[in-house]
Formats: C-alpha cells, sequence, structure tokens
C-alpha cells in the first residue's frame, strides 16, 4: 500500500476554502478546519490553560445557575449542541434539564463520537444521537416528539468566531432548525481589558500555536501540501475597530510551496488570517440575538462581566427581520 493509499480522502470544501483562501488578495481561511483529530485535541487543552478563563467561567456559570435553568427549560425537552467538541460542560446542562435527548453536532467526526460514547457512560438512560456536520451549513436533524421542546446550546462564544453578517445567519439557521417555540443558551465572550484578553490566545506554554500552526499540517497531509511550517509563526493581535481577537500564520521569511497541485508564494511579515473571535458587551450581544431571530429571556455573568449566558427564545416569524 503506498504511502498516498494511507493518506486521508481530502474534503472537497476543505481543498475549496483553502485554495481560494490563499488566493485573495488577503489571505484567510475559516477556523472550522481547525479541528481535524490532533486539532481538537489541542483546543481541549487550551480550555485546561490558566490563560484561557472562557470555559473556566462558563463552567462556574452553568453550575451556579443550574436550578434556575431547570425552572427555564422543560425537563424532557431535545439538547442540540452546536459545535460539541469534547462536551466537557454538557454534563452540567444535561443534570440540570433532565433531557429526553442529546443531539450532539460537530464537524469532527471522531472526536464527536468519542465524547458521545463517554455521555452515554455516564447518562445511560438517555438517547445521545450524535450528527457528524458542518452546523453552520445545512444539516437534518432527527425527528423528535411533536410536543417535545428543543433547547439549542452554543457555549464558548463561538458565535465570536464569525463576522456580524454570518453571526446573524447562524443565529436565523439555528432558529429553522430548532423551531418555533425553541430555546437557545449561548455563551458569550465580553470586552475586557486587552492584557487580559491576549494572554488567552497567546498562552506561554504554546498551545494555541501549535493549534494554529497545526492547520498547516493538515493542510500538507490532506490536500498534498508542501508548506514549510518552520517558516511561520502564531501571530494574535486585538482589532480595536472590529472588537475582535485575530488569530494569524505570519511568515518569517520568504517561502514558495504547492498545495493540491497550485503554486503558491508569500513573502516576510505576510499572513494568513486563520480566526476571529469577537467580544460583546451586554448591548451588542443583544442586538444581535434580536438580529437573528432570538429574544433573550435570562442573562447570567461573573461577578467581573468577563462571560455571559444568554437563555433566548424563538422570536415568533413575523417579529423576526
Amino acid at each position: 500500500m503506498s504511502e498516498a493509499d494511507l493518506r486521508p480522502q481530502a474534503d472537497p470544501q476543505f481543498r475549496a476554502d483553502v485554495l481560494d483562501g490563499l488566493r485573495g488578495p488577503r489571505r484567510a481561511i475559516p477556523a472550522r478546519w481547525f479541528y481535524d483529530k490532533h486539532g481538537s485535541h489541542l483546543f481541549d487543552e487550551i480550555t485546561r490553560l490558566p490563560e484561557y478563563y472562557p470555559t473556566r467561567i462558563e463552567t462556574e456559570l452553568l453550575a451556579k445557575h443550574r436550578d434556575e435553568l431547570a425552572t427555564l427549560v422543560p425537563a424532557g425537552s431535545a439538547v442540540v449542541e452546536f459545535g460539541a467538541g469534547s462536551a466537557t460542560k454538557t454534563p452540567l446542562l444535561l443534570e440540570a434539564i433532565d433531557p429526553d435527548v442529546y443531539i450532539p453536532v460537530d464537524i469532527s467526526g471522531e472526536y464527536l463520537r468519542a465524547s458521545a460514547q463517554a455521555l452515554a457512560r455516564q447518562f445511560p438512560d438517555l438517547a445521545i444521537c450524535p450528527i457528524e456536520a458542518d452546523f453552520s451549513t445545512d444539516m437534518r436533524l432527527p425527528t423528535t416528539k411533536p410536543s417535545e421542546e428543543r433547547l439549542g446550546f452554543f457555549p464558548g462564544s463561538t458565535i465570536g468566531n464569525f463576522v456580524p453578517r454570518s453571526s446573524v445567519d447562524l443565529l436565523r439557521h439555528m432558529r429553522n432548525h430548532l423551531g418555533q417555540g425553541a430555546r437557545l443558551l449561548i455563551g458569550f465572550d465580553r470586552i475586557k481589558p486587552i492584557d487580559i484578553l491576549l494572554p488567552a490566545y497567546r498562552d506561554a506554554a504554546g498551545v494555541t500555536a501549535a493549534f494554529n500552526l497545526n492547520l498547516l499540517t493538515r493542510i500538507n497531509r490532506e490536500l498534498d501540501g508542501t508548506i514549510p511550517v518552520d517558516a511561520f509563526e502564531h501571530h494574535v493581535e486585538w482589532n480595536d475597530r472590529e472588537a475582535r481577537i485575530e488569530m494569524h500564520l505570519r511568515c518569517v521569511r520568504d517561502v514558495q510551496f504547492r498545495v493540491s497541485a497550485h503554486d503558491f508564494e508569500m513573502r516576510a511579515g505576510e499572513s494568513i488570517h486563520t480566526e476571529n473571535s469577537h467580544k460583546f458587551d451586554l448591548r451588542s450581544l443583544r442586538i444581535l440575538l434580536r438580529a437573528g431571530g432570538w429574544t433573550p429571556v435570562a442573562e447570567f455573568s461573573d461577578a467581573a462581566q468577563w462571560f455571559t449566558l444568554v437563555l433566548a427564545e424563538a422570536a415568533p416569524r413575523h417579529d423576526a427581520p
């Protein structure tokens, strides 16, 4: 068996996004392609770093407000988690609201199945139906009881990875999937001092750098790439105008490389934009939710106002923009 036979079959959309992104005047690759098996593992490591506050605070909020959530979300609901990953915060929610079915959706199939199996051992009476899919695109959710309430769960401030227009589209997409009367529990990372924000994406241990650079390794492995990974460095900056952290892969020397039989060259100092992480104040997150067809009904924040969990209801269709 040849080396080519052992290479993972490339996702056509991955190839298209990478080639289009490298050809553009401002090179950029969508952040969803970080999450191969190794990328998902590295992200789990990131969430446990001392500098990375969002996971820690959001977990504390779920534990602190579990009784309130239990009164706001009917027992026996169907929980749909968008971008489930390792589902580390999910048990707190499942214990609080006692749903009938849990539907995790994630683009990393192998990681998704492993986390679903772990949850099945923890909740043996819960029906778990994992779906391998990009939750930002069209997908089919399993049929649930007509009377069953649906709760979307979108933690981690993942909504901040999308530019405003795309985040509104995504929220409307979720509303359409979950249906009339559904609820959405969603996390928002708040605007805060730069000396807190930057270390969360530029940790001392270099895990976030490895996570970012792994995208190049994946391109080389799956798309016949010849990118010299050591010619790039992890770069993080705060874009005050857009209220977001940006991650880039910055070239440290002039390079030439191939991807899927296409030739590219980059000069020292040029970069590939790999991720945005928008930050919010209370006003902007409320406006975003309403633009996406959701009405906030409860908000839970830590004392420092670094992170906010919002429970929202699907607005009636005639109210949605």
